[in-house]
């Protein structure tokens, strides 16, 4: 089959090189030129486990091809995937110029049937606006051309977007009638052989459930974040609560693990839009609003914990901070907790010494030249000196590191751990000054014991 994928982000780049892998013929199209050269040239723009594998091999193989121009894409593909960034407006809802754009695009190029599929991550009504943009524009050309316009939205987690895109746990479709849903069903067909993943509804219910299913997760997020608050002011281990509530089937341990928030493209923007469009239609979404508030305090947390240890502030400390991207095998640093913490950071009047696995770049990208932050090419570099350690993204190379070594290049030994990846009583033992989130050493009396 032969597919247009309008973008070559995230998602456009991930859905067009594992479409490839099957066998299909793929054109993605960007309008920026330097990253269409940079593609042609085997050049990944973004940092995604065995992507780059991909996108190498198919495009070698002719599978896999990358242009500039809009109405080469539009004449390509039977299938035109909108797969471009729906960034957050200023009132926190999700901006569809973008999406908008490429319509008009297809309507203002397309000479036969097409069936344009909305990948990006969009409010509910938005294949009506698609619909709308191209039959308008159609109609200022003068011309009756017969198309579709599909819901097909993408579940990729970052660090395994290629894995979840060729074994999917569910293949959501929203189609208006049976002809596009058998054409989406054989499209998909190599993914969904061992047993059937593939799920057709309507249209507006298959825009609300990506929605949805983002929206459950920051909420169990945030959730297990508010226990773990209360977990310290109460002398409990949000550990032993979490296994204790993960081993109900009803509940599980899939994102119930405490940190200090959580971040990304997805769940900030996609809690704050699906808010407000409950909004427009006249309903108030209060649990949406207090995910999203816990969320923006559970970002400073580490900051708080330091502004309490070191009564006397901030102000000339230095913090080694290990992890900048928001979660481990990305180099994406979009609402990255580590950001509000660096920020809180500077504006006490403390330097930063940081270290991430893939993020560097993206950190003097964001940042650039600061006297107060300084990239170091080592974990173990961020140390040399510093006056605390903080872990803000659970990457694996930070799981069992030389303890010994951290106390005698830190200043003092004190660790604020982001993402509770170290046992308190060792830490104890150790002899480290240990904050972490919701828990205690088993020795340490609660705050209400005499």
């Amino acid at each position: 089959m032969k597919i247009t994928i309008f973008g070559s982000g995230y998602v456009g780049l991930v859905t067009g090189a594992c479409f490839a892998e099957v066998g299909n013929d793929v054109l993605c199209v960007d309008i920026d030129k330097e990253k269409i050269e940079r593609l042609k040239n085997g050049e990944i723009p973004i940092y995604e486990p065995g992507l780059e594998e991909l996108v190498i091999e198919n495009s070698r193989e002719g599978r896999l091809c990358f242009t500039s121009d809009p109405a080469e894409g539009v004449a390509f593909g039977l299938f035109q995937f909108i797969a471009v960034g729906t960034p957050p407006d200023e009132d926190g809802s999700a901006d569809l110029r973008h999406v908008l754009a490429v319509a008009e695009t297809i309507g203002r190029n397309m000479e036969d049937y097409r069936v344009i599929i909305d990948k990006s991550t969009v409010p509910v009504g938005t294949a009506d606006l698609v619909t709308e943009k191209v039959s308008s524009v159609l109609e200022e050309r003068g011309v009756s051309l017969e198309f579709d316009v599909v819901s097909n939205p993408e579940f990729l987690k970052e660090g395994d977007a290629v894995s979840d895109f060729m074994k999917p746990d569910r293949i959501i479709v929203g189609v208006d009638n049976p002809r596009t849903k058998e054409l989406l069903r054989n499209l998909y067909l190599p993914f969904n052989r061992s047993h059937d993943r593939f799920i057709a509804m309507d249209v507006r219910s298959a825009e609300l459930t990506k929605y949805a299913a983002n929206a459950m997760l920051a909420t169990k997020i945030s959730f297990m974040n508010e226990i773990a608050n209360v977990a310290e002011r109460v002398g409990a281990d949000v550990e032993a609560v979490r296994n204790g509530i993960g081993s109900d089937s009803r509940i599980g341990f899939s994102f119930i693990y405490p940190g200090v928030g959580y971040g990304g493209s997805c769940f900030p923007k996609d809690v704050q839009a699906l808010e407000k469009t409950a909004g427009k239609y006249g309903y108030e979404a209060r649990i949406l609003k207090a995910v999203e508030a816990v969320n923006r305090d559970q970002k400073i947390s580490l900051a708080r914990k330091m502004q309490e240890h070191f009564q006397a502030g901030l102000q000339g400390k230095t913090i080694a901070v290990w992890g900048l991207s928001f979660k481990p095998n990305t180099d994406d640093m979009r609402e990255a907790p580590s950001r509000r913490l660096l920020e809180e950071l500077w504006a006490s009047g403390a330097k930063v010494r940081a270290f991430d696995p893939v993020a560097m770049e993206e950190a003097t990208r964001i940042y650039g030249d600061r006297e107060d932050l300084e990239l170091v090419e080592k974990a173990e570099d961020a140390l040399n000196g510093a006056d605390a350690l903080a872990v803000v993204t659970e990457w694996m190379v930070f799981r069992s590191p030389d303890f010994e070594m951290i106390k005698e290049r830190l200043s003092e030994p004190v660790i604020f751990d982001g993402r509770n990846m170290y046992n308190p009583d060792l830490m104890e033992q150790l002899g480290f000054t240990y904050y972490s989130i919701g828990r205690l050493p088993r020795g340490l009396s609660s705050p209400g014991s005499a």
